[in-house]
């Protein structure tokens, strides 16, 4: 098998991946909202065949959460909703590829496990951006109904607070596993 072939399956296979763990994160909750574990066959991705097959992970991350678990959000702005999200996973698989492209020229291990930091940070970052602009006054009702006494410590503690750090200690965690698979993965390669 040629090496276009090989990373057209391997980048199929990890699609497929973030499918399943994606659909499945509906059943794993942290308080309020789910733990995903998807961010890491995008950070393996993203590492593994570039920052576009980061993209593309991330974009499919982000198709199967608008269809499986936006209902609050799609109720308030289709289109905000659909912006929102379609940003914040396409951009964690996107930046957390360059990251790991950058920094692996010094250190792969340091690359894969900045990477595996800057993927949670930018989609949580961008999930905020997005409540900020679209969604506020809805946050707003929110926090107010959950004894907040704003809107922004609302969107902090309650929406992401637990939710971003289970999600970046997962990641930091498996890094060394995210690292050996990597490199498994190029010398399958």
């Amino acid at each position: 098998m040629n090496s276009k072939t090989k990373q057209i399956v391997g980048i199929g296979l990890l699609t497929a991946i973030v499918v399943v763990l994606q659909a499945m994160a509906i059943s794993i909750r942290f308080g309020v909202f789910n733990i995903t574990l998807v961010l890491i066959p995008i950070v393996v991705g993203a590492a593994l065949y570039g920052y576009k097959a980061g993209a593309w992970l991330g974009f499919i991350f982000s198709i199967v959460v608008l269809f499986t678990d936006a209902g609050a959000f799609l109720a308030v702005s289709v289109p905000g909703t659909i912006i929102t999200v379609i940003l914040k996973g396409t951009l964690a698989g996107l930046i957390a590829g360059i990251v790991y492209k950058l920094v692996e020229k010094y250190n792969r291990y340091v690359g894969c496990f900045v990477a595996a930091i800057v993927a949670p940070i930018v989609n949580t970052g961008i999930f905020l951006v997005g409540c900020r602009l679209f969604f506020f006054d809805t946050i707003n009702e929110w926090a107010a109904g959950a004894g907040f006494p704003s809107a922004g410590k609302f969107m902090i503690v309650g929406l992401v607070g637990m939710n971003f750090l289970v999600e970046s200690a997962i990641n930091i965690v498996l890094s060394p596993i995210i690292f050996r698979l990597i490199n498994l993965g190029r010398r399958e390669a």
